[in-house]
């Protein structure tokens, strides 16, 4: 297959496990991170099971051909596949807003690999007022032409991040879990998935198996297990002062972490999720003991973004949308909006 992924940071981890399995990849990025990456190719710093010394897993190693491309030049239509993994603020940018507008038109299936869920994805879950949820969106308009039946979800639960003292180029795998995606209403486009999840399990690396796979569900409410972990963690690594550690955020006030983890999940199941379709907070408070940075969330606001993904925001309306609220998530609202505010 060739597949399109608009971002080419946390869109080379995806990247390099469709290399690995003997997919084309073109990233979308800027002209600094392209020539860089059409030069040298990408590195992603993994560790495998069982290893002690992370690998380093270069692009030009692979069966996949991989390059890098800006927005203007891209034809959505010569792809089988889009990746969105940008933030979403990103996606107003004039380049990215017109090649969304080419990718709606062209009906490719597009799977989105954000926290924050594109406006037509949330259009697929019946009974959601997605009108109500226009203002959480730094703008909402750029997913207007897109039809819902194209666009499918995948929670990014793999922790990665840009090392600052590495290349553009360069990506570190902190916590090696798994793309958990929801299928497409179409069966054709929900194939192309299953295809992927297959050839991506079978490599193996030196005879041994490579973490972050990807999953296939039929729930569409499945990639929206990771809002619970967002409410809980990253947006609390958010404080009045510095960032905090999200292992800190959760572990500070453990009783807290539980109270909002079970009430966004219980909104989630008011929209229709199973309790299959999510994580036990014991589960995740486990794996948030290793995650010893702040959030990108609330790095970016401490480096002075005038924007940031709103997950947040967006769980507080649907909430509202249902007649409910939590005055902990609501303090979290406020804190964020004001930071922002302060950052403009």
């Amino acid at each position: 297959m060739k597949i399109l992924i608009l971002g080419a940071s946390y869109g080379s981890l995806l990247s390099t496990k469709l290399l690995m399995a003997g997919h084309d990849v073109s990233l979308v990025c800027l002209p600094e991170e392209a020539d860089l990456i059409n030069a040298e190719g990408t590195i992603v710093r993994m560790t495998l099971r069982g290893e002690d010394e992370p690998r380093l897993l270069r692009s030009g190693d692979f069966p996949g051909n991989l390059d890098a491309i800006a927005p203007d030049v891209a034809d959505p239509a010569t792809y089988d596949l889009i990746g969105l993994a940008m933030q979403e603020p990103q996606f107003r940018a004039d380049p990215i807003r017109a090649l969304l507008g080419r990718i709606a038109t062209s009906g490719k299936p597009c799977l989105s690999i954000m926290n924050f869920p594109p406006l037509p994805y949330l259009q697929r879950i019946e009974g959601l007022d997605v009108d109500a949820l226009r203002d959480a969106f730094t703008d909402a308009s750029v997913w207007d032409g897109f039809d819902p039946g194209c666009m499918s979800l995948c929670c990014p639960d793999p922790q990665a991040f840009r090392p600052p003292e590495e290349k553009l180029n360069f990506l570190h795998v902190g916590l090696p879990t798994n793309f958990k995606a929801a299928a497409f209403a179409s069966e054709a486009h929900t194939d192309l998935l299953r295809q992927l999840e297959t050839d991506i399990a079978a490599v193996t690396l030196d005879g041994k198996d490579v973490p972050v796979k990807l999953r296939l569900h039929q729930s569409i409410f499945v990639p929206l297990a990771k809002w619970s972990m967002l409410l809980t963690g990253n947006y609390r690594a958010i404080t009045p002062g510095d960032p905090q550690a999200i292992r800190d955020a959760v572990h500070g006030d453990i009783e807290t972490s539980r109270a909002i983890y079970a009430w966004v999940d219980a909104l989630a199941r008011d929209m229709g999720a199973d309790p299959t379709d999510q994580v036990p907070f014991e589960k995740y408070a486990k794996a948030a003991e290793n995650l010893l940075k702040p959030s990108s969330a609330a790095r970016a606001i401490a480096a002075g973004a005038k924007d940031i993904e709103r997950v947040d925001k967006l769980v507080q309306l649907i909430a509202a949308s249902h007649d409910k609220n939590l005055d902990v998530v609501d303090g979290i609202v406020r804190l964020v909006d004001s930071k922002l505010e302060a950052n403009r």
